[in-house]
């Protein structure tokens, strides 16, 4: 039963992580949380567990995702390599502080940092772009199915110390990055919402490589659960990949929103009345 679950959980992950470039891990962690803990659905879940699990799924969202977006051209390559060169160090601190983090406090934190991700997304259009980035850092060109071009851009060294910082959280909560990168690409550095999507599973991707290493010499992974998990989330993940080519921009930025706001609730309020 608990595989029938787990499989379910992966599948949705990798749809929803790949059609909004999360990587997938900001549905498995609380979801299997809840389902582990609070149903008792899952045997032996723990914060630690589920974040070990969650990375090693994100290897194969991550490449699912990025082999489909590849074929559609809205992977920025040179900049996943330069957001992953950032992101290594803070990923290896995140992973560390992670073992000493309680059930509470680790779903309120995760919570919250889901809710401020939300709400700058909810009040991008009231933003004034932040053009100082991309006017002084190195600038790219894409241009889009319908004809029109986008300029955008980035400091590498911003870049670098954003980068670090996500990388800290990705190794904390086991979200792969992509729920801080995305938005940050978006409202600061003014990507194509579906380049932003692309490069951030290319990122993903790297990430997950790197951080499943740290989670794997803790003894962080539970293997038996990755054999449902791992096929579910591939598949899930290039079906998402698929329905992400299909959406308007705006569109896409409303589900990510939505979905950040849902599961930041529902982190919260199992951190604060477990």
């Amino acid at each position: 039963m608990e595989y029938i679950v787990l499989a379910m959980i992966a599948f949705t992950s990798g749809i929803i992580g790949a059609l909004v470039g999360l990587g997938g891990g900001i549905i498995l962690v609380p979801t299997t949380l809840f389902v582990g803990v609070n149903l008792g659905l899952v045997d032996g879940i723990t914060p630690q567990t589920v974040v070990g699990l969650s990375v090693i799924m994100m290897i194969f969202t991550g490449l699912g995702s990025t082999l489909s977006f590849m074929k559609k051209k809205t992977v920025d390559f040179k900049s996943g390599f330069i957001f992953f060169g950032g992101s290594v160090p803070g990923t290896l601190i995140g992973a560390i502080v992670n073992k000493n983090l309680e059930l509470d406090s680790f779903n309120l934190y995760f919570g919250v940092l889901l809710i401020v991700l939300a709400t700058l997304l909810l009040i991008r259009g009231y933003l004034k772009p932040v053009r100082w980035f991309v006017e002084h850092g190195k600038q790219r060109t894409f241009v889009d199915y319908t004809g029109r071009s986008h300029t955008y851009g980035y400091p590498i060294w911003f870049a670098l110390i954003l980068t670090f910082g996500i990388g800290f959280a990705s190794g904390l909560f086991g979200i792969g990055g992509g729920s801080i990168i995305v938005p940050a690409m978006i409202l600061l550095f003014l990507f194509p919402p579906h380049v932003a999507v692309g490069t951030s599973m290319f990122m993903v991707f790297l990430s997950a490589i790197f951080n499943s290493i740290t989670h794997i010499s803790l003894g962080n992974v539970p293997w038996l659960y990755t054999i449902p998990v791992i096929p579910a989330a591939y598949i899930g993940a290039r079906l998402g990949a698929y329905l992400n080519q299909k959406m308007a921009s705006e569109t896409l930025v409303f589900a990510l929103r939505i979905i950040l706001l849902l599961l930041g609730v529902r982190s919260i309020v199992d951190g604060i009345w477990g």
